[in-house]
C-alpha cells in the first residue's frame, strides 16, 4: 500500500531533518512526502532542499495556517494511505510497515498506535503511550478525550480523506481533534498491535499546543465544530448529545488545569483542576488532585517521582 506523508512546516529547520531523515530510514519502501512550507523565514524550505530522495517533494506557500497547508497536501497526494507527519517529530523504521499491513488487514478506514514523548531536544523518552487503545468504533470516546498525539501515528485510506473532507482553515486550536472526530464519526478505526512506538513527539515550549492549552477560551471554537457535526446529533439525539458535551468541557477543564500547573501558574491551574474535578469526579482524578494540591511540601526527590502528569517540560 502507498502511502502519501503530508508534512506542513513553519520555521522548523532544526528539527525537520530527522523528521526527512526518518522516511529515508522505513523498512516499506513505497511512500512519497509533501513537504508544504508554510512561509518559513528561517530556512526550513533550503534545508528540505537539501534532501534529494526524489520521493521527496518541496511546495512553498504563503503563511496560511497548518490547516491550509494539510489541506495543500491533500489535494497533491496520490498514495492509498496518507500520514500527516509534524515536521518536528519522527517516526520508527517499522512505522510504516506496521501501520500499512494493519490497515491492509483490516476492514477499518484507518489505524493508530503506540506513541512516545521526548524531550524538545530529542534526547530523552519523557512518557510513552505504548496502548492498548481503544479500537473500532471510538466515537463517544474521542469526543471527550483525543485519543491522538497528532496525526502522525494515524494512518488514514485515501477513500475516507475523500469522504470527510479537508481540515477546517477557521480552527487555530484543536483543529486535528474536529478532524479526528470527523473520521470516527464516519467509519471504524483499528489499532496496531504492539507496544513499540509508531511516533516519536517532541514537546516543545513553543508549540501550538503547550502554549494554547492554557487558554480555557481556545477550546470553544473546536468543541463548538466538534459538537455542530450533524452526524451527531442522528447519532446520539439531542438528549444524549448535551451530556457528553458536559463530559468534553469537564475534560478540556482539566486540561488547561494541568497545563497551567505544568507552566509554573500553579493557582490558577489547581482552580481550574478542582473545576474539572467538580463536573466529572473519578476517581483517579481525585488522586491526580491530592498530588497536585501537595507537591510544594514534598521533598524534591519525591516530587519529581510522583510529579506524573504535572511535571515541567523538559528542555
Amino acid at each position: 500500500m502507498s502511502v502519501s506523508v503530508i508534512i506542513p512546516c513553519y520555521n522548523v529547520r532544526d528539527y525537520v531533518a530527522d523528521t526527512l531523515n526518518s522516511l529515508l530510514r522505513q523498512t516499506h519502501p513505497d511512500w512519497n512526502a509533501i513537504v508544504i512550507d508554510d512561509g518559513s523565514t528561517d530556512g526550513t524550505a533550503e534545508l528540505v532542499r537539501d534532501f534529494t530522495d526524489p520521493r521527496i517533494r518541496l511546495v512553498r506557500q504563503a503563511n496560511q495556517g497548518v490547516s491550509a497547508a494539510r489541506n495543500h497536501g491533500v489535494d497533491l497526494a496520490d498514495g492509498g494511505s496518507i500520514l500527516f507527519l509534524d515536521a518536528d517529530d519522527w517516526l520508527a523504521p517499522e512505522a510504516l510497515a506496521r501501520m500499512t499491513a494493519t490497515l491492509a488487514s483490516s476492514r477499518a478506514q484507518a489505524v493508530y498506535g503506540a506513541f512516545c514523548f521526548v524531550t524538545e531536544d530529542g534526547s530523552r523518552v519523557v512518557s510513552r503511550k505504548p496502548g492498548p487503545f481503544p479500537e473500532g468504533d471510538i466515537i463517544e470516546r474521542l469526543l471527550v478525550e483525543n485519543l491522538f498525539a497528532n496525526g502522525g501515528h494515524l494512518l488514514i485510506s485515501a477513500s475516507a480523506i475523500r469522504q470527510i473532507g479537508l481540515f477546517r482553515a477557521d480552527l487555530r486550536f484543536g483543529e486535528d481533534w474536529e478532524y479526528w472526530c470527523r473520521l470516527a464519526a464516519s467509519g471504524t478505526i483499528a489499532t496496531v498491535a504492539g507496544p513499540e512506538p509508531l511516533l516519536f513527539v517532541r514537546q516543545r515550549g513553543s508549540g501550538a499546543y503547550l502554549r494554547m492549552a492554557t487558554d480555557p477560551e481556545a477550546f470553544t471554537p473546536c468543541t463548538q465544530a466538534i459538537f455542530d457535526n450533524p452526524a451527531l446529533r442522528v447519532r446520539f439525539g439531542v438528549e444524549r448529545l448535551p451530556a457528553l458535551r458536559r463530559r468534553t468541557d469537564a475534560e478540556n477543564g482539566w486540561i488547561v488545569g494541568r497545563e497551567l500547573v505544568r507552566h509554573g501558574r500553579r493557582e490558577a491551574g489547581l482552580r481550574a483542576l478542582r473545576r474539572s474535578f467538580t463536573r466529572r469526579p473519578l476517581p483517579k482524578r481525585a488522586i491526580l488532585l491530592l498530588i497536585a494540591h501537595i507537591l510544594p511540601i514534598l521533598p524534591e526527590s519525591a516530587a519529581r517521582r510522583i510529579a506524573g502528569p504535572f511535571r515541567r517540560y523538559a528542555a
